[in-house]
């Protein structure tokens, strides 16, 4: 919160989380100062959707931002109302918000991790008596800082500590500028970007592999896209089953049709052989009617041959016979010539 810390000694662990009084008075959970520009709302708002997109499901965890922090009796009496910009406490009832957090009222739980928005007016008090109340009254796991504002000008700074035996150590940053934080598990570092229509300079958080954690409507939009490609890959699977289902429609007509034209030229071929086979009958009946009718005229022959031969037979017979006769009668002739005339009375 943009609400000043008052200098002056941080009060002891014992006497910050002494809750025994009933506070029934109500507290205030606004100061009516406003966040310093645009940049230092949209920061808090980044920061919360990215630690709810990381923690997506989850109720066991609380983040506020811009909120008073309420955590001990002596605060109160001094009316020192103040809160950080950013903050996380985990194990706590999640599911319901609160206008600002009371510590005794949440089981004297107060935040695991704090993050600074650093601006020319509050960075000595953020990196000084904030960074003190944090480490040794909140006890505070983890502290971030970050900035100048990237609309004041400047290069940003991020700071980071986590706290150890004897207080907060400050956090080495890696190659990329990053802080890794064990109550996120997750990397804290910068992104430039656009962020609800402002580009600048954001903290942000990457996951263990370094890929950044997105906002919900990040996450909303790959979803989008991710379903829009998934619908667009579908729409062309179901175009390549189409085509394929054509392809292969037309391949079954184009095998119908062969088999259609293989069939047709079967049944031709078999009415042709049929054809054939009955010309071949018809041929073959032929040839066998005109055996049978040479076989008649062979035998028509050789029976006229016979006969010729028996005629021929006959007329040598006959003729032998006639010549027979013929030499008979000329014996007989002669026989007759040679014959005395006989003389009657004789």
């Amino acid at each position: 919160m943009t609400s000043p810390v008052e200098a002056g000694p941080v009060e002891a662990v014992g006497q910050a989380l002494d809750f025994t009084e009933d506070f029934t008075q109500e507290l205030p959970c606004e100061d009516g100062i406003p966040l310093e520009n645009l940049w230092h709302r949209l920061q808090i708002n980044l920061l919360d959707d990215c630690v709810h997109q990381l923690w997506r499901g989850r109720t066991d965890f609380y983040a506020g931002g811009n909120m008073f922090v309420y955590y001990s009796l002596q605060q109160v009496q001094r009316q020192d109302y103040k809160g950080p910009d950013f903050f996380v406490v985990k194990d706590v009832d999640g599911s319901y918000v609160r206008p600002c957090w009371v510590a005794w009222r949440e089981g004297g739980r107060l935040p695991d991790v704090i993050v600074e928005l650093l601006s020319p007016s509050t960075r000595s008090v953020d990196l000084g008596a904030k960074k003190a109340l944090y480490e040794r009254v909140f006890r505070t796991r983890e502290y971030f800082c970050y900035g100048p504002d990237p609309t004041q000008g400047g290069e940003p700074e991020l700071l980071g500590w986590v706290l150890g035996r004897d207080g907060y150590e400050a956090l080495v940053a890696d190659e990329r500028g990053w802080l890794w934080s064990r109550v996120f598990g997750a990397w804290v570092g910068e992104w430039e970007g656009e962020y609800h229509g402002a580009r600048s300079r954001w903290l942000r958080l990457y996951d263990a592999e370094g890929r950044l954690i997105p906002t919900a409507a990040e996450a909303a939009q790959a979803e989008a896209a991710r379903a829009q490609a998934e619908a667009e890959r579908a729409q062309a699977e179901a175009e390549r089953a189409q085509a394929e289902a054509e392809r292969a429609q037309a391949e079954a007509e184009r095998a119908q049709a062969e088999a259609e034209r293989a069939q047709a030229e079967a049944e031709a071929e078999r009415k042709r052989a049929e054809a054939a086979q009955a010309e071949a009958e018809a041929e073959r009946k032929r040839a066998e009617a005109a055996q049978a009718e040479a076989e008649t005229a062979r035998t028509r022959a050789e029976a006229a041959q016979a006969q010729a031969e028996s005629e021929r037979k006959r007329a040598e017979a006959a003729e032998a016979q006639a010549a027979a006769l013929a030499a008979e009668i000329e014996r007989l002739r002669r026989l007759l010539q040679n014959q005395p005339e006989n003389k009657p009375g004789g």
